[in-house]
């Protein structure tokens, strides 16, 4: 079955629906504004109070939130960052999307970032290396690298993946998503997939003619409710807010530290490792998990570390 393109590849439509939404979260009281007695139409802002505050003409704030952004000078996103409060990621996401919009209302192509999902072999001894879990994932959120540990972390994913979830790298995304047991694997499942879909929009606008990223946000928007909600939303977040909770088939609940760390040897790339607090009882389960791993998912054995074909 086809499905239709993303919302994410209209350009104006992308501004003009981040911005409505981050100006719908911003009260007068917020930002120090008088309050008038009598219904207020609108739940934030009013696109007037964003103008002033922002140091602009109404007419122009009404141009850059139907979508007409390109050509915005690097001041006016700044001061419109600052009128609708923006966090570090919301401010990098506008200034991408207004970046990425051409005169016409086209997307402009990206240069430079690696669509490729192969990784050096030096990254490869990196990762086998780390006795912790570790992985590399591409801008889709596809684990293109990960060494034993990583592959016995993400059990369902690596070594048992549901036929309806299974493909050639597997994705968080399709995870999360797409397979039920995902519920039970992350308790905070909620919080965890509020958190992917904000960092897969922050993506998107960094990188919003990557195919490969527009495919799977339109196979997620047709095939989960939930993403697609979610999705709607516009949030942006550069990680999760919370330390990773895991409810691990073997070995019982992990509580991880992660860092992901941008490649600056391969642009694109992310590279994922994996922690616990040193005496815990999460370190004494990644114990089990790695002597379990050594013997179920030996390194040299690289058919546990692709993911099985859907039957």
């Amino acid at each position: 079955m086809s499905q239709q393109p993303p919302a994410s590849a209209d350009a104006r439509a992308e501004i003009k629906d981040f911005l409505t939404t981050r100006r719908a979260k911003v009260t007068p009281q917020m930002v120090g504004l008088p309050v008038v007695a009598g219904h207020r139409r609108v739940p934030g802002l009013r696109r007037e109070e964003v103008a002033m505050l922002a140091g602009v003409s109404v007419d122009y704030y009404t141009r850059l939130e139907r979508g007409n952004a390109a050509g915005a000078s690097d001041e006016v996103l700044e001061a419109l960052a600052s009128a609708l409060l923006l966090d570090d990621a919301e401010r990098q996401h506008l200034i991408d999307l207004a970046r990425a919009v051409t005169p016409t209302g086209r997307m402009r192509r990206r240069r430079g970032r690696a669509k490729s999902c192969a990784v050096r072999q030096d990254t490869q001894w990196l990762l086998d290396a780390t006795p912790m879990p570790a992985a590399v994932r591409n801008g889709s959120g596809d684990y293109v690298a990960t060494n034993t540990m990583a592959r016995a972390l993400y059990y369902h994913m690596f070594v048992d993946p549901i036929p309806e979830v299974a493909a050639e790298h597997p994705s968080m995304a399709r995870f999360m998503f797409l397979d039920p047991r995902s519920r039970d694997f992350f308790p905070n499942w909620q919080m965890g997939a509020e958190d992917l879909v904000a960092m897969l929009r922050l993506s998107a606008g960094e990188d919003p003619t990557d195919p490969c990223l527009q495919a799977l946000i339109g196979e997620l928007s047709t095939r989960s409710r939930e993403f697609a909600d979610l999705w709607a939303r516009h949030d942006v977040r550069y990680v999760c807010r919370n330390e990773k909770v895991v409810n691990h088939p073997i070995v019982g609940q992990i509580h991880l530290c992660y860092e992901p760390a941008a490649m600056a040897t391969t642009p694109g790339m992310t590279m994922l490792v994996y922690g616990v607090e040193p005496g815990s009882p999460s370190e004494e389960a990644l114990r089990l998990l790695s002597s379990w791993a050594a013997t179920e998912l030996a390194p040299e054995d690289t058919a546990a570390a692709q993911p099985a074909e859907p039957r």
